[in-house]
């Protein structure tokens, strides 16, 4: 993938919706369900009718009809539209979910605010190679070049000693879709050292992928890197050395615990 990412590449295309003859009882047993869905597209067929949430249900009763209760004057996202011009939308709008036509504007997927924050994390985006290669050159007053590459994950030696679980949940999603950015790894000399995306081979790793395309940097000479030491420190030899941490340990989560006691 190159450039900015598009919905269709990051929204869910098996999206669950409820029908309008569907009684608000039954949305509320589908939501209480459901795998943390708080609310459906609403759907004739293909087409998109409206949007029912839970909180459209608290004032109504059991029995009452989808129809009469669901918005309908709903924002929808094209699946080419960019996902940033997505995350606008979805801010201003106070929504977390985007149903996805087509210009036949039958519904073809749903793209959410944690598919937005998905599609950016660990983007190996040209400007981060570059700057990468820049930097390189000018620390180690050396020369290097660029190649894509598929890497084996087992020849990988990482530089990062720790992931976290919540994370590696959207990196899965990413590869069992074909959507995963390439890796950043720097062969030094031979040693090839992973140097941007971590949870991405850890993904790869636990759903038992062995190789994966990447941007390699290549050292026109071998050079001592900090990384390389820092590695060798830690004990980092392979992927299966990286920790995977739970998300209740994550330094952000815990500072904003530290906050609030």
């Amino acid at each position: 993938m190159s450039g900015r990412p598009k919905v269709k590449e990051y929204m869910t295309r098996e999206v669950q919706t409820v029908s309008m003859d569907d009684t608000v009882a039954d949305v509320a047993r589908r939501i209480i369900e459901s795998d943390g869905h708080n609310g459906f597209p609403v759907s004739d067929g293909r087409k998109v009718e409206g949007f029912i949430t839970a909180r459209d249900l608290l004032v109504v009763d059991d029995e009452d009809p989808v129809f009469t209760v669901m918005t309908e004057d709903i924002i929808v996202a094209d699946p080419d539209m960019n996902v940033i011009d997505a995350a606008r939308v979805i801010l201003r709008s106070g929504i977390q979910k985007l149903p996805v036509v087509d210009d036949a504007d039958n519904l073809v997927g749903i793209i959410s605010s944690t598919d937005v924050v998905r599609s950016q994390i660990e983007r190996a985006t040209p400007e981060k190679v570059g700057k990468l290669m820049r930097t390189l050159e000018k620390i180690h007053d050396t020369t290097v070049h660029q190649e894509p590459r598929v890497v084996e994950l087992d020849e990988l030696t990482p530089t990062q000693a720790r992931v976290y679980a919540d994370e590696l949940e959207g990196r899965q999603y990413e590869l069992e879709r074909g959507l995963a950015e390439p890796l950043v790894v720097i062969d030094n000399g031979g040693s090839l050292l992973l140097a941007d995306g971590h949870h991405r081979v850890m993904a790869a790793y636990q759903l038992g992928i062995d190789e994966m395309d990447a941007s390699v940097i290549v050292l026109d000479e071998t050079v001592e890197l900090g990384m390389q030491r820092t590695a060798e420190k830690e004990g980092l030899e392979s992927i299966s050395d990286i920790e995977v941490a739970d998300y209740a340990r994550h330094p952000l989560i815990e500072t904003t615990q530290r906050l609030q006691e």
